[in-house]
């Protein structure tokens, strides 16, 4: 009996073995190079052990076969990827071969009929639906229509700095998390300047219901890592990505801010305008309208919280760089306000977000899915062809951090961006070494928007507070392997020092 047992302990063990590693030599008989993917870890064993981020474990690969691969054969658990090492091969596949890699390989985990609040998001689209989708919602995000929100985006900064006042008060020791009230900026910005709802009692609500969508999102990244291990799992079964709560709580807000808008006696030429507009021209329904509107929110809220909070981390770091960014802002502002002109016109300012989005990219990576047969050419001459649903990787935070592209690259120096140097960021994203943004057709839909937004938020602060680190910081840039996003290991706790 325990021979039968050990025997059967035996056969189950074997088999679980070759199931987690039959297709591993996938890349192998085709004669492409990579590390040797382990049984259940695949290429990345920091995505279950949480040791290192995934995104490093991307990087120790990415840093060992760059001089002599262009592309290396990877295993995200047992799917197998094509993980490319050159810029230029970045650049086609975002931009020249556009065609062949048309969706984000995240679309094939969403259901659209369970997550009504994503059915027109362009991100989870692909081919002729995105491109209708992207058409429909893109205009709303012109430099013109965030003009007519400037002004509330200044109220809103005035108010933001008197919260972090006030709080700075009561918590001088503990110091200030950085996410939390860089997510309050962008809460009540958007809340205001985009949904136009005035009652600072959404503020919390939105953060809170933001921040169990983006970092206790745990039902959602198990079944990523389950789509992993048994990737026909996708074929037949998908969780929602947006949990019930927060997808209740969004429903509430955007029809609230409709309400809102129909009651307006004097209509603006801003965002909401333009999606009751749609409403008319394209007979769209309410659901779609919801949708395009949740599009935007995601694009504003999480992402450019991050960034904010990181650039305010790295402004802490390097006291030369913010003092350099301060001149540049009080020299061109008028009573300690900037007009959207003079913002847009700060080099320094750019520079330091465009540096910050560089060493924390709010994407560490991105996987995109073959939608025409694709060939790529190695280093050596050799070829691989990829068929329709295979899949790449753009190892976006390797390449930010690659010294043959960005010269001491663990350090924060903004000048590298200036144009005088010749280094600006179009020139960069021209050979695909800066992916911030993403690149090409499937850029990044909010750009404007989040970009001025994260400019009103650091000049409005650095020009009010002296900004140091809070002794719970660590000092240097580690990625919390923690957190699936991009996250300061440890947080970002921040000191501010009211300016005289």
């Amino acid at each position: 009996m325990v021979l039968f047992a050990f025997v059967l302990l035996t056969v189950a063990i074997t088999m679980i073995y070759l199931f987690l590693t039959w297709n591993f030599t996938y890349w192998s008989i085709r004669g492409i190079k990579g590390p040797k993917p382990l049984p259940l870890f695949g290429s990345f064993p920091g995505l279950i052990t949480k040791k290192q981020h995934f995104a490093d474990d991307i990087n120790n690969i990415y840093r060992k076969y760059k001089n002599c691969e262009s592309y290396v054969g990877v295993f995200l658990l047992r799917s197998p990827l094509l993980m490319l090492l050159e810029p230029q091969l970045v650049h086609d596949v975002f931009v020249t071969s556009f065609r062949h890699f048309n969706s984000n390989d995240v679309a094939k985990l969403i259901d659209r009929n369970k997550d009504p609040l994503l059915m027109c998001n362009p991100f989870v689209l692909s081919d002729r639906e995105w491109h209708i989708q992207r058409s429909l919602v893109s205009p709303g995000f012109t430099i013109s229509r965030i003009r007519t929100s400037y002004y509330i985006m200044q109220l809103v900064s005035k108010a933001w700095c008197e919260f972090i006042k006030h709080q700075m008060n009561i918590h001088s020791k503990e110091g200030l998390n950085g996410k939390d009230i860089a997510l309050r900026f962008t809460s009540e910005n958007i809340a205001k300047s985009v949904l136009g709802i005035g009652e600072k009692t959404f503020t919390d609500k939105i953060m809170k219901n933001v921040k169990m969508l983006s970092e206790n999102n745990n039902i959602f990244n198990i079944y990523a890592v389950m789509a992993g291990i048994f990737p026909k799992i996708i074929n037949t079964f998908k969780v929602k990505f947006i949990p019930n709560k927060c997808e209740d709580f969004f429903m509430k807000l955007i029809q609230e801010a409709f309400r809102i808008y129909l009651k307006r006696s004097v209509k603006h030429r801003d965002f909401m305008d333009h999606l009751m507009s749609l409403k008319k021209s394209h007979n769209l329904s309410d659901e779609n309208l919801i949708s395009h509107t949740m599009t935007f929110l995601i694009d504003g809220l999480d992402t450019s919280a991050t960034v904010i909070s990181h650039c305010l981390f790295l402004l802490g770091r390097y006291q030369t760089v913010q003092k350099r960014l301060l001149k540049e802002i009080l020299k061109n502002s008028i009573n300690g306000e900037l007009c959207l002109d003079k913002l847009n016109e700060l080099p320094y300012l750019n520079a330091c977000i465009y540096e910050c989005i560089r060493i924390l990219p709010p994407g560490l990576w991105s996987i995109k899915r073959c939608t025409a047969p694709y060939t790529f050419t190695n280093k050596n001459g050799e070829k691989v062809s990829l068929a329709i649903g295979d899949s790449v990787m753009i190892p976006i935070y390797a390449i930010h951090q690659d010294e043959n592209y960005y010269y001491n690259p663990d350090q924060f120096h903004p000048e590298r961006f200036l144009t005088e140097d010749g280094n600006n960021l179009k020139s960069r994203r021209n050979i695909g070494s800066f992916l911030g943004f993403g690149d090409g057709p499937r850029m990044c839909l909010g750009i404007n928007f989040a970009t001025i937004q994260t400019k009103v938020a650091i000049a409005s602060v650095v020009c009010q507070f002296s900004i140091t680190l809070n002794a719970k910081t660590k000092p240097f840039v580690k990625l919390d392997p923690k957190h699936f996003l991009t996250q300061q290991d440890g947080g970002v706790w921040l000191n501010f020092c009211e300016r005289n």
